[in-house]
């Protein structure tokens, strides 16, 4: 399977925080399994890293960099793609990483339900 982290997932993976629970561990170190983290994650954790509402390790970029994760960069296709979602969520990272994930066919492992309203493969676990 090709799975796209979200946001929290990242995070809650890097921090081996027990919110991750045990489907999101068992899925994520599944070695069968492709994993990709967008690049929008990285900007929305360095954004909020900025205004104080997130707090980041130091080493964040070389713990994310000694992960057996694929960086998806946001191309001119992903943000196209986002004119096309209906206005069921307004969070435009989140919006990023359903597009990224319709474009590219990957399934986006979230907790969030509103992101399994849309047209997207998604595990919401």
């Amino acid at each position: 399977m090709k799975l796209l982290l979200d946001t929290q997932f990242l995070l809650w993976w890097l921090a081996d925080d027990p919110a991750l629970g045990d489907r999101g561990r068992e899925l994520i170190s599944t070695q069968e399994n492709l994993l990709f983290f967008s690049v929008a994650s990285v900007w929305e954790l360095r954004i909020k890293q900025a205004i104080g509402k997130v707090d980041l390790p130091d080493d964040f970029a070389d713990a994310l960099a000694g992960q057996a994760f694929e960086a998806l960069p946001v191309t001119v296709g992903h943000a196209n793609a986002v004119r096309t979602l209906p206005a069921l969520h307004r969070d435009p990272f989140d919006r990023m990483l359903i597009a990224q994930a319709r474009v590219e066919r990957l399934t986006l492992l979230t907790r969030n339900a509103v992101i399994g309203q849309y047209d997207v493969s998604a595990i919401l676990a």
